[in-house]
């Protein structure tokens, strides 16, 4: 329902809206969208192709640059771990560098590094450095998602207008991950290292077209960056994934195991008091008061750690046991990703009709079947044993991955978009590193043979669907269970007034 405002009203969204030249354009449905405003979308949509294309390319990739590099499972999945850990370890500081600094601004900086170190990591010939180009890759979408996700929802309006909005937006990122599936599997039957490179080119082009098209503005956030809190937040995320990666080695009992845990809690514990006591914190810790933004965010966790941690235990499966060709591997996972990238137009509808509590939890749902059904799956089974896990994993993206984007930031204040943006973008790569972490300590460094599936492959799958499990709990908890409403732009700011700077 459009809610009719006053001229004065009308005049204070304008000024709220500053991502768009001159007044806001009426974004309801029939009224006219000028050209700059499809252009500066689409940017925004390229950004977002990036990153599926981007880690969908690699994951298809593993075994082969396993194979070249002499990697192993351990060193393997820290590819993976160091993209998803320079991504989440400093996206808080991303969507704050885009409030204080800019958001246009902070977008094309961070896309010209990532850039940079797409092509870097295309030349290199070691493994370890190989690891560190994706962590530099990492922390430039650290800058872009949060960004770009901010520039789009200070852009459109609340309500059916940015749903619409944010449709559009993950139909794009859908059709990266699928597209990066073929393109993966194409790149890397040639060198897996034309899966690192081909990025670099899209980015410089996403820049020179946002240079044009994405306007200048001066709105900026009060307040200043939050150093430490980057630094000791990021700090503890990396120790933690590193302990539980190496605790089979070195023992779960062993000084250095505990020894580690201990720090990384430390760590962790000196970031909330830095967060309360700071006078412009990192995270301003009231805005997890609202309770759809916090379900929003355990979801991503779940979510993003159960599919990052099954897509790379699948490949190992279908690659290194079932001796499948990465584009083979590439066409199975495909009809997921077409189904997430035809379903996206219609998200924005159905988020207005049902909501998104009802959508997330029957998307969770079909995550649970879909790595259930997995379990098992051997060495002898077909592809349409596999292919009911492929199609609910379709299901459970299409209806579940639009659905968390705009609960998590439904309610919250335009300066705080940025903040709420890092937010479920951190939740997301931080719950792929830890559940992947886990994974892999499962599987260890068993030796894996053509035709004989490793006896932890099982336990992984099992783990992965256990949290899956939790996360659908919880949506369900918030579906029966119906929180209060989503505070307003004025309640937030308000209570934001009211909290004490120790």
């Amino acid at each position: 329902m459009i809610v009719t405002e006053s001229s004065a009203e009308a005049k204070n969204k304008r000024g709220r809206h500053a991502g768009v030249p001159g007044p806001v354009p009426d974004t309801q449905p029939g009224a006219r969208w000028t050209p700059r405003l499809w252009g500066t979308l689409l940017v925004l949509c390229t950004v977002l192709f990036l990153d599926g294309l981007d880690v969908s390319m690699v994951g298809v990739a593993l075994p082969a640059i396993q194979s070249d590099l002499g990697l192993s499972t351990a060193s393997l999945q820290w590819i993976v771990s160091g993209y998803v850990l320079g991504y989440g370890g400093l996206l808080l500081l991303g969507g704050r560098t885009a409030d204080l600094l800019g958001r246009r601004r902070a977008l094309l900086v961070a896309l010209a590094v990532f850039a940079a170190a797409s092509l870097l990591g295309a030349l290199v010939d070691d493994g370890g450095l190989l690891i560190a180009t994706r962590f530099i890759k990492g922390l430039a979408a650290a800058f872009t998602a949060p960004a770009g996700l901010s520039i789009l929802t200070t852009t459109f309006p609340e309500g059916p207008v940015r749903n619409r909005a944010l449709g559009i937006y993950t139909v794009f990122g859908a059709s990266g991950f699928s597209s990066g599936l073929i393109l993966g599997g194409l790149l890397t039957e040639i060198n897996w290292r034309a899966t690192f490179l081909l990025p670099a080119p899209l980015a410089l082009i996403a820049l020179a077209a946002g240079l044009k098209l994405i306007p200048r503005t001066s709105e900026r956030a009060a307040g200043g960056h939050d150093i430490l809190g980057a630094v000791t937040s990021t700090a503890a995320l990396l120790l933690t994934v590193f302990t539980v990666v190496n605790a089979p080695a070195v023992g779960w009992g062993s000084v250095r195991t505990l020894g580690s845990f201990a720090v990384a809690v430390l760590l962790f514990a000196t970031f909330i008091t830095v967060e309360r006591r700071i006078k412009h914190p990192l995270v301003r810790l009231g805005i997890f008061r609202n309770r759809t933004l916090v379900r929003a965010n355990i979801a991503a966790v779940t979510v993003a750690g159960a599919y990052i941690s099954f897509q790379f235990v699948l490949g190992l499966f279908l690659q290194a046991v079932l001796g499948w060709s990465p584009l083979q591997m590439a066409l199975a996972l495909l009809p997921a990703g077409l189904m997430v990238a035809s379903s996206g137009s219609l998200m924005g509808r159905l988020i207005t009709r049902y909501g998104t509590g009802r959508l997330i939890a029957g998307g969770m749902g079909a995550f649970v079947l879909a790595y259930a059904l997995f379990i098992g799956v051997d060495a002898t089974s077909s592809y349409w044993r596999m292919l009911p896990t492929v199609l609910l994993l379709g299901v459970g993206f299409a209806l579940a991955f639009s659905s968390m984007n705009v609960q998590a930031t439904n309610g919250v204040a335009d300066e705080e978009q940025g903040l709420a943006s890092g937010l479920v973008q951190t939740s997301f790569q931080v719950g792929g590193a830890l559940v992947l972490a886990v994974t892999t300590a499962i599987v260890g460094n068993e030796a894996i043979q053509p035709g004989r599936v490793p006896s932890a492959f099982g336990p992984a799958i099992a783990v992965i669907t256990a949290v899956t499990l939790a996360g659908l709990l919880v949506a369900l908890l918030g579906v029966r269970h119906r929180a209060k409403p989503e505070p307003s732009v004025e309640e937030v700011a308000a209570e934001k007034a009211l909290e004490p700077v120790f």
